[in-house]
């Protein structure tokens, strides 16, 4: 689904934007879970299957930011956990985005017959990743504090927003 599409535009934007503000007369938590779920299903139209696969970094990412923002300042392995979940951000990246590069030139480079690995690059995963790498990165500094799941489930899987450079009045 795309955003100037008619499904898009016509049914998805005003159900979610009615669901939200309906919602939100009753409970901001079960109307924000209601964006992050909305988020999850505008990401799975176009490729459900790796819906799952974002799923799975968000819980780990978001199980390593709780594990650094409850070791950090108490002189325990904050920084370890970090550079793990840093690395493994970085490691999902690179193997959506490389693996099928490498293996090409090792195959040429050694006259090799390594069979290519059937990878459909995942929408959104180098946004997802660095999203989450930064909220480590805050976590670990200090700055951010953000513990709910759902809160953290939205940040990551929210649309991209456009920059708008805001002037001083």
């Amino acid at each position: 689904m795309l955003f100037n599409s008619y499904e898009f535009i016509l049914i998805f934007l005003p159900v979610v934007f009615l669901g939200f503000f309906w919602l939100a007369r009753f409970s901001f938590k079960i109307a924000t879970l209601w964006l992050a779920l909305a988020s999850l299903f505008f990401y799975g139209w176009w490729a459900p299957e790796y819906v799952a696969l974002l799923l799975t970094s968000v819980i780990f990412s978001y199980g390593m930011g709780y594990l650094i923002g409850h070791t950090r300042g108490a002189g325990r392995h904050s920084k370890l956990w970090l550079v793990v979940a840093v690395a493994a951000n970085l490691g999902l990246l690179g193997f959506y985005k490389c693996a099928n590069f490498f293996i090409d030139t090792t195959n040429t480079l050694s006259d090799g017959s390594l069979s290519l690995v059937e990878i459909i690059l995942s929408l959104g995963i180098s946004f997802f990743a660095f999203t989450q790498i930064a909220v480590l990165v805050g976590v670990y500094r200090g700055p951010a504090r953000e513990y709910n799941f759902v809160h953290y489930l939205l940040f990551v899987t929210y649309s991209v927003q456009p920059a708008i450079k805001r002037s001083e009045p």
